[in-house]
């Protein structure tokens, strides 16, 4: 870390492959083929990552053009990659449908609303696509919101009746009405899921799951095509000493709800779309002390200000999210790995001219402007909601392989 620090400047995103590597090896170990695996570029987009993780049997899953592009040039095939999101643009399903016309489809792409749908039905006829036989065809799921509420934070509850994703079981019909229905050049594939993030439980996984496959039963009497049902993501990382289910807890109650229905009405084609699972342990942010300030705490204890914040970070203004901070180095001194020292509570505040721009209070050592930090559990939602704010440059990105060995992937 602190070669990363002297090298590429701060504040500066490292990656330890050898932490995500890890990492996808439990979500494989839980979900295995012929699971699909495929990870959620909203997490961290950085090509270098993504690329690893494509190495390591995941496909992509993305939620706008943008996302799309930086997965190609990670590496990642079209018949790899699923689209799904809430503010897909007519410009995004326009390239789906292109990409069909083209002999190279996405796998599937995941609609949230009848009019969503039409616009889909629009393109394909204005493509061409319905002439060219039924193998060019565009496979599409429908998201399903369970109206159940997860165990979550209401920011992250995405499956929660109130929230603005996916269609409720009753306005399926009227999507697919307006997709062209069961004769459509749409190929109606499954449901999509998702129920939220960060879960701290599993009931709502568990009941999200068996009222889509109820729904999943009733519509493939209809459609021909349907064969596919793709749970989302959702597994949480934990924070401090507060115990979270593991991908193996989630993988068991999917299981067993799929045991529930008869092996006729079960879906032959099974996905899960992990993001922040696979990257949040692994990633760091490097930060540099700029002032210190004493008294200024809540309760009379130091404050310092760093050279990361909420345009490296935006998670802790944005909803409160904790991330550990740790001391690298401490009047000027390296602090060797694993050594305990004495701290001080102190509040850790970013350097944007923004007063919500503050990451908590942490047990650090006395620091002096120059000492380096490492900010935690930084790899999923760090660089990739990151902005330019107050004109700061976008940090580097390093990977720091497993060999020990420094790599400048941005």
């Amino acid at each position: 870390m602190l070669e990363a620090a002297h090298r590429f400047g701060t504040p500066a995103y490292v990656t330890d492959v050898a932490t995500l590597t890890r990492a996808a090896g439990e979500i494989t170990d839980a979900f295995p083929d012929p699971w699909l695996r495929q990870y959620s570029l909203k997490a961290n987009d950085v090509p270098g990552i993504v690329r690893h993780i494509g190495t390591l049997g995941f496909g992509a899953n993305v939620v706008s053009g943008g996302e799309w592009s930086l997965a190609v040039e990670a590496g990642i095939p079209n018949g790899q990659i699923t689209l799904e999101g809430v503010g897909k643009s007519d410009a995004d399903l326009r390239r789906a449908v292109g990409a069909v016309v083209a002999g190279e489809p996405l796998r599937w792409v995941a609609i949230e609303s009848a009019e969503e749908a039409a616009v889909l039905a629009s393109l394909t006829t204005e493509s061409g696509l319905g002439t060219l036989g039924r193998a060019a065809r565009l496979d599409v799921l429908l998201r399903l919101n369970p109206g159940v509420e997860p165990e979550t934070s209401q920011a992250l509850a995405v499956g929660s009746g109130s929230s603005k994703f996916g269609l409720r079981e009753t306005e399926l019909e009227a999507a697919i009405g307006a997709g062209g229905g069961p004769r459509s050049p749409i190929r109606w594939r499954g449901i999509h899921l998702h129920i939220g993030s960060q879960l701290q439980g599993l009931e709502a996984w568990r009941a999200g799951i068996r009222q889509a496959l109820a729904v999943f039963a009733v519509w493939r009497r209809t459609l021909p095509d349907f064969d596919a049902l793709d749970l989302g993501g959702g597994f949480p990382v934990a924070s401090g000493d507060q115990p979270v289910p593991a991908p193996a807890d989630f993988a068991r109650v999917a299981r067993a709800a799929l045991h529930e229905v008869a092996p006729g009405d079960r879906p032959s084609t099974l996905a899960v779309e992990p993001g922040r699972f696979l990257v949040a342990r692994a990633g760091w942010i490097i930060s540099r002390v700029l002032h210190r300030r004493a008294g200024r705490g809540p309760a009379g204890q130091p404050m310092v200000v760093i050279d990361a914040g909420m345009t490296e970070l935006v998670r802790p203004a944005l909803y409160g999210a904790h991330h550990e901070i740790v001391a690298l180095t401490s009047k000027g001194s390296p602090i060797p790995p694993g050594d305990v020292h004495d701290g001080m509570l102190t509040l850790v505040e970013g350097p944007i001219c923004e007063s919500t721009d503050r990451l908590g209070q942490h047990l650090l050592p006395q620091l002096e402007r120059g000492d380096l930090v490492a900010i935690a559990n930084a790899g999923a939602y760090g660089s990739s909601m990151s902005s330019r704010y107050n004109g700061r440059p976008r940090p580097p990105e390093v990977l720091l392989e497993a060999d020990g060995n420094l790599r400048l992937v941005r």
